[in-house]
């Protein structure tokens, strides 16, 4: 039946429809997809700015919800959890800028335990101990802090002259500048839940009103909503309290304040809501939500000072400085250049029309001395200026997304089942996608993008959940990490030992007098280096001046990038050991022994002498390459440290192959095994011991600096493993899934993307486009992601051939034109100071 159905004509019927159907689903129609989907977020966003206005504290305030338990999750920022040293250090930090660390809480009993919960985050010493009914005074001189508690439990005259008092007081100090109130549970006690007793609270809190907006500009009130009771816990004196007249009271407060200078503190209700069954009594808060509710207090009243980095709520964003407006500056000429030669293209393209219909239908082939040499420079300007003019529009996102508060951002929030399920899910479509390859060698090119493919949406669930506080989690992604500067390590000294050619002159006679450059074949490897280096490097240098953030922060860029030159000056510094030397000469593989020592022995000097390193990375001008915003080299160090021998690992593995390949001990230019079936399967034994051995090491192992230590020593174990599994039976090695092997041909970009576009605060956070709804959010953001990453990586490929072009006269041009715009920049920052 198959054979009469292949002979039949074909059926135009669904096949059809299908192509017709399948040629509009492409990445390039996705990206325009994800364009519409970001100008309407931009909208979205842009009204709720209108109408609410841009004031994060706004949110802090206001709403939220339990991502899970004892966790709260403002509506749209992220709070920092503030401890005693954090507090103290905010309070401390106030007053040496001049500032005012007075806060007053007035109210009942339930105000006065906030009052407890947020001193004791200031206090060195546990503060308890009151007579019921006073007014209470904590003062800390060291930390130039006061916090007082005034009783005034209804809201009547004797709150009023509190507030007039402050505002007739002219003494420096005398006012608070923060004041926490709230009252209600109370007036409905004394006076049975009568209807009088609520139009009394309206009435004095509308005599109150007008001082509060009076006291606004040194003084902020904080309207706490009175919080829900557990009726079911109440006494016999406190049945009359009852939810019913709590919702009274804080509708008639929310009417009456709402146009006023207070602000309404409606998110501690909700957080008293979702943990009212923890009440101790029914109508005081729980421990939980008295603590959840003091960090909503710090986080109002230091975020915007500290400037934390997972702490925007109530923070202002960075100002832009005079380098980005520069940066945005050149993208915006890129942007009207690419728009003027789209139409300066158009109108050549009518005249060339005109002039082929004048001269009678002969064709123009573009080679006249009126049309084509302009139409020649106008088409190279356009592909380079459109590429530039589209990485300008993506940075402006990149900036609204994670320099400014146009968009929201959350806390990360790690459960199991947010790590684990997104992680069978990515698991499951790319074993879905798994389909056969031609490639037969051993880690060949689909096999490796696969790996980076699957690697990096791990890494990208790790991040986004927040991981790496669990410690067997957070080994297995530095083992991911390690394996990325295994295949660096793996690949580029397998290129080097295949196609090394080091030198760029050649054909040299009669003494040197005539010289041919050897620049422009694909073979030099100096070409090949400053490619790659292109390639890696552009889009983080971009994003260090359009985010303001040190190259060292990007931090994987850097380590990949110096790890890559030390493979090639290790393949370059002679003596030159190729595989065609070494089919010559079989006294090369000795050579390269011996440098292999040589690395070895440079490696374990930068290791054990900090003195020698420091040295080193700190010499200008490259010391700006490798420290952080505080002029620290320690995050350099340890990175560098954790994986110092992953990448002699990978070129060690790629030196063995080589020499098995050499000698015939293995072949894979077939589908079988590699080894007779016995051997295949005892391999195969050994990789899952290894596998499992290193999974063994994660759960045993209890801290992390010890982990990280043996990790560097043994990730060669778990590595190998892999691979053995993975290309020793024939079958897997000649199958691979084309769903991770598509994120592997990204993953560069996937990785430094996600910092500002998908993460959020420096990675400290999430973006949030869909608040709300955080299933949808990661859904919505994460495509946007991909299609941003993949249309970098192909403005990349679009701009290395003009960046390294084949002419070396050109390429010379580049450097100097490239070390001069940055010149200025080194020198208003001060790198080539000595």
């Amino acid at each position: 039946m198959m054979e009469e159905h292949s002979s039949a004509q074909p059926q135009p019927t669904p096949s059809s429809s299908t192509s017709e159907i399948t040629q509009y689903i492409n990445v390039e129609n996705a990206k325009l997809v994800a364009l519409v989907i970001v100008l309407g977020f931009v909208g979205y966003h842009g009204s709720i700015h209108l109408k609410y206005g841009s004031d994060s504290c706004r949110l802090l305030m206001s709403d939220g919800r339990f991502p899970g338990y004892n966790t709260w999750q403002p509506y749209g920022c992220m709070t920092h959890k503030y401890t005693r040293s954090d507090a103290r250090m905010c309070m401390h930090y106030i007053s040496y800028w001049g500032g005012r660390n007075h806060i007053t809480f007035i109210g009942d009993s339930r105000i006065r335990q906030l009052y407890f919960e947020f001193v004791n985050l200031l206090s060195q010493d546990v503060v308890e101990g009151y007579k019921a009914h006073t007014d209470l005074r904590f003062s800390d001189e060291k930390i130039s802090a006061r916090v007082d508690f005034l009783w005034y439990p209804m809201v009547n005259s004797s709150m009023y002259d509190v507030y007039q008092n402050w505002l007739k007081s002219v003494q420096p100090g005398a006012r608070p500048n923060l004041v926490i109130t709230g009252s209600a549970s109370w007036s409905i006690r004394m006076f049975n839940g009568s209807k009088q007793a609520l139009d009394n609270f309206k009435a004095n809190l509308s005599t109150i009103k007008p001082l509060i907006n009076k006291l606004r500009p040194s003084t902020h009130v904080i309207w706490m909503l009175q919080a829900p009771v557990l009726e079911e816990k109440m006494g016999v004196n406190r049945s009359m309290i009852t939810n019913l007249q709590i919702d009274d009271y804080n509708k008639a407060a929310i009417e009456l304040l709402e146009d006023s200078e207070a602000t309404i503190w409606s998110s501690a209700r909700l957080v008293a809501q979702g943990l009212k069954r923890e009440s101790p009594d029914g109508l005081h808060m729980a421990q939980s939500a008295l603590t959840l509710n003091a960090q909503m207090l710090l986080n109002l009243y230091c975020n915007n000072d500290m400037n934390h980095h997972d702490g925007t709520c109530c923070n202002t964003p960075e100002p832009a400085t005079t380098l980005q407006i520069i940066t945005a500056a050149a993208f915006l000429v890129c942007m009207v250049s690419a728009v003027a030669l789209f139409l300066y293209r158009r109108r050549l393209r009518r005249l060339l029309a005109v002039k082929v219909r004048v001269e009678n239908g002969q064709r123009s082939n573009g080679t006249s001395s009126n049309g084509s040499s302009p139409k020649a420079f106008a088409d190279t300007l356009s592909e380079i200026m459109v590429p530039l003019a589209k990485l300008g529009l993506i940075m402006g996102y990149f900036y609204l997304c994670d320099r400014t508060n146009f968009f929201m951002k959350e806390n990360k929030y790690f459960t199991q089942v947010n790590f684990f399920l997104p992680f069978a899910y990515v698991m499951i479509l790319g074993f879905f996608f798994t389909e056969s390859t031609t490639k037969t060698s051993v880690m060949h090119r689909d096999q490796t993008d696969e790996w980076k493919g699957w690697m990096q949406l791990v890494i990208l669930i790790y991040h986004l959940t927040g991981a790496s506080k669990v410690l067997p989690i957070y080994m297995h992604i530095r083992l991911l990490v390690s394996c990325y500067l295994f295949l660096t390590g793996f690949g580029h000294f397998t290129y080097f030992w295949r196609n090394g050619d080091y030198s760029l002159v050649r054909y040299c006679m009669l003494g040197g007098r005539h010289c041919q450059i050897y620049w422009h074949t694909r073979k030099n490897s100096l070409r090949r280096v400053l490619e790659v280096m292109f390639r890696l490097n552009l889009l983080v240098v971009v994003l260090c001046f359009v985010m303001n953030r040190p190259y060292q922060f990007y931090y994987f860029v850097p380590l990949v990038s110096f790890w890559y030159l030390v493979v090639y000056l290790f393949m370059a510094i002679w003596p030159h050991v190729t595989q065609e030397s070494v089919e010559a000469n079989a006294l090369h593989y000795l050579y390269m022994v011996i440098k292999f020592i040589i690395l070895i022995v440079v490696i374990s000097l930068f290791y054990l002498s900090e003195v020698f390193f420091e040295k080193v990375f700190l010499t200008r001008p490259f010391k700006a390459l490798f420290v952080t915003s505080d002029d620290s080299i320690h995050e350099w160090r340890f990175r560098w440290q954790l994986d110092r021998m992953s990448i002699l690992y990978g070129m060690l593995f790629g030196f063995g192959y080589q020499v098995l390949l050499r000698y015939k001990w293995i072949e894979d230019n077939h589908s079988q095994h590699l080894f007779s079936r016995p051997i295949s399967w005892a391999l195969c034994f050994l990789g899952l011991l290894g596998l499992g051995s290193y999974v063994l090491f994660s759960f045993l192992c209890t801290n992390k600096p010890q982990c990280n230590d043996v990790h560097s020593y043994i990730v060669f174990i778990p590595v190998v493993s892999y691979i053995l599994l993975r290309n020793v039976p024939g079958w897997l090695r000649t199958r691979y899934s084309s769903f991770f092997a598509w994120f592997g041909k990204i993953s560069l970009e996937l990785f430094i993307c996600q910092y500002h576009v998908w993460l959020a605060a420096d990675t400290h956070g999430v973006l949030v486009m869909l608040p709300s709804y955080p299933v949808l959010n990661v859904v919505v953001t994460s495509f946007i992601l991909i299609c941003v990453a993949h249309e970098i990586n192909a403005i990349c490929n679009a701009l290395v051939k003009y960046a390294v072009p084949d002419d070396w006269k050109a390429m010379l041009r580049n450097v100097i034109v490239f070390c001069a715009v940055l010149l200025p920049v080194c020198i208003t920052n001060g790198v080539l100071v000595l």
